[in-house]
């Protein structure tokens, strides 16, 4: 009997940011999938809890703070360590690239510790999920290693967010009438606790350039939505808009249903390689995710209907983690009519597929 048979408690981390959360329920899914009556807690930041908080897969939360990753300071490293010993798991999946990771787990007590080994960074694991620095595998299949590791199946698996077409419908209802169609777009992103790197935003005139051929051709209302704390970015994307003749109808901070639901009623959903991109792909909505110096390969958005757009010519993408040099959209980037040229061909054949 393999050990990932006998698991009845197990404690999924993987505490920061959206985007990877998004991509990691992916194996949370394939895990349910084979072990239905297992308990799962999902140790995650305070930054997230509220895309995991009403998860239909996800039994409990283990909130672990602020920060991206609880380990590196001394304090809140041993606080870790006691919740897990509290949990009483007898399993972890560690999606954590970090060799404090293991520590932490060998330090929990925990009896099957599966995890991503990276460099040799998984020494403290029973069940190893290689990663070389140098492949170019895609976060939610580097992910699904872990949970293979475990005898685990994972065809077929895509990452899965809370609210069914009910659900949505209801969220739906609360939204002010709006012009239908519609194409809803997102400005933002690049800003979470783990790292700042706004150069993954497609600039606000080039946007606005692009969302000016839907609403020529497709005659769509423009929606331009933002989380908190966006309030800037907006208000540079409905000037850029204005410019264009675009009087757009602007969203800031609606709650995660209604953001969710507006999108998948979308005829379009555009936005940057950035959580929320992530989420509303997950969800189901028609999603072009717009990539500049990040790489699809690895970071593209995984759905049903998604389709991650980059220039074909542009400078070969970087792993975020090495740190991105100087990425000019003008120069760079794929251009808003190339981009439209490409988001419409895609949007109109899903329709009439």
């Amino acid at each position: 009997m393999m050990p990932s048979e006998r698991l009845r408690r197990v404690v999924l981390i993987l505490p920061c940011c959206i985007g990877d959360v998004v991509l990691a329920t992916a194996a949370l899914a394939a895990f349910k999938r084979a072990y239905p009556q297992a308990h799962v807690t999902w140790a995650v930041s305070r930054w997230v809890q509220p895309f995991l908080a009403q998860h239909p897969l996800v039994d409990e939360l283990l909130v672990t703070g602020d920060s991206h990753l609880p380990l590196y300071r001394a304090g809140e490293f041993v606080a870790f360590v006691r919740a897990l010993r509290r949990g009483g798991y007898d399993g972890a999946l560690s999606l954590v690239r970090s060799p404090l990771m293991s520590v932490a787990l060998l330090a929990s007590g925990i009896r099957v510790r599966a995890g991503l080994d990276s460099g040799g960074r998984g020494f403290g694991y029973t069940h190893k999920a290689k990663v070389r620095a140098d492949e170019t595998a895609h976060e939610m299949d580097v992910y699904l290693r872990v949970v293979a590791a475990l005898g685990v199946p994972t065809a077929g698996a895509l990452p899965v967010t809370p609210y069914d077409e009910g659900a949505l419908a209801r969220a739906f209802a609360d939204l002010p009438p709006l012009p239908q169609p519609y194409v809803v777009a997102n400005p933002a992103g690049g800003v979470n606790p783990g790292m700042t790197l706004v150069s993954k935003r497609y600039p606000p005139d080039m946007l606005a350039r692009l969302l000016a051929l839907a609403a020529a051709d497709w005659g769509a209302g423009i929606v331009l939505v933002g989380g908190k704390g966006d309030a800037g970015v907006l208000a540079e994307a409905a000037a850029a808009c204005a410019a264009q003749g675009i009087a757009p109808h602007v969203f800031d901070s609606l709650p995660l249903p209604t953001f969710t639901a507006l999108a998948t009623h979308a005829r379009l959903y555009v936005g940057n390689d950035t959580g929320l991109t992530h989420w509303v792909a997950a969800a189901g909505a028609p999603t072009v995710m717009l990539m500049g110096p990040t790489d699809p390969a690895r970071y593209a958005p995984r759905g049903l209907r998604a389709l991650a757009l980059r220039r074909d010519d542009a400078p070969a993408p970087q792993a975020v983690s090495q740190g991105v040099r100087a990425w000019d959209w003008a120069r760079d980037g794929i251009a808003p009519e190339r981009a439209w040229q490409q988001a419409r061909a895609w949007a109109e054949r899903s329709t009439s597929g």
